[in-house]
């Protein structure tokens, strides 16, 4: 429904989320606009953080909360609920850290950082079953999707507001808070830099040779989601890099990524002269 008002806010005819929230649940949920629905699937597939509130069914020392709690980090085993919109079973899911900010009586409040899928809800009830006490999960807030966190949240009414001073007054102030360039979806992405001659080819589906490349991030390694930007970091699209940063550098040939999705339309650059 999110992105159902954010097309009525804005009278576009394309918006996507990346993900859910369950009705109950509160915090970031980033929408893609026009083009940019593009990268939902990116934004989907990214790492989550949460802040939840666990309630354990009897009293538990805290020392003993900090150890179970400890032995979730690193790659656990869930089993989906019931109620989920995925098939039921088993898959493995890395969570890569818990922390215990507060325990109040049976509470407890912590932030846990983990891959796409994994189940809050589940993981708390396995926490109770690790304890013996039994517990779940009282309430849920998602902290960050990706490279988004709460420091840009905008409400729907923010959305309306920030609209309506724009399409009345001309002030672009508040709407530029809200709507961010698409290169920010996939500021967590590696990337490449291309020359300007080699962008429309790009942008008209093409797999990235060596020859076009001007500069890459280190640390790429092959199969690794990679973005791959214009000298003016304008995103041209992202998909999986063929070889490492290294050989992108060292080689004068050889496919290097491929584009998954291409974001630039055709023709921006085209007449660049070779």
């Amino acid at each position: 429904q999110v992105s159902a008002y954010v097309k009525q806010i804005l009278g576009i005819s394309k918006a996507g989320h990346s993900g859910t929230l369950d009705p109950a649940v509160t915090g970031v949920l980033p929408v893609a606009l026009g083009r940019s629905t593009k990268i939902a699937q990116l934004l989907l597939l990214a790492g989550k953080e949460y802040m939840t509130v666990m309630h354990v069914q009897k009293p538990v020392p805290e020392g003993r909360l900090h150890n179970t709690i400890s032995q979730f980090v690193g790659t656990i085993i869930q089993l989906p609920p019931v109620k989920s919109a995925v098939k039921r079973q088993l898959r493995p899911r890395n969570v890569y850290y818990v922390d215990i900010l507060e325990v109040d009586g049976q509470d407890v409040l912590f932030r846990v950082g983990c891959q796409a899928g994994t189940y809050i809800r589940k993981l708390c009830h396995d926490i109770g079953q690790k304890l013996g006490t039994g517990a779940h999960m009282a309430e849920l807030r998602r902290t960050k999707a990706g490279p988004f966190d709460e420091s840009s949240l905008a409400t729907l009414h923010d959305l309306t507001d920030a609209w309506h001073y724009y399409k009345e007054d001309g002030d672009e102030k508040e709407i530029r808070k809200i709507i961010q360039p698409v290169e920010n979806a996939v500021s967590h992405l590696p990337k490449v830099w291309v020359l300007d001659t080699s962008v429309d080819t790009l942008a008209h589906g093409a797999i990235l040779h060596i020859p076009g490349i001007s500069k890459v991030h280190s640390g790429i390694k092959p199969g690794d989601l990679t973005a791959v930007m214009s000298l003016k970091d304008e995103l041209i699209g992202f998909g999986p890099a063929r070889m490492n940063s290294a050989e992108m550098m060292s080689q004068e040939k050889g496919a290097a990524v491929k584009l998954d999705k291409v974001l630039m339309p055709p023709g921006i650059y085209a007449g660049v002269e070779k």
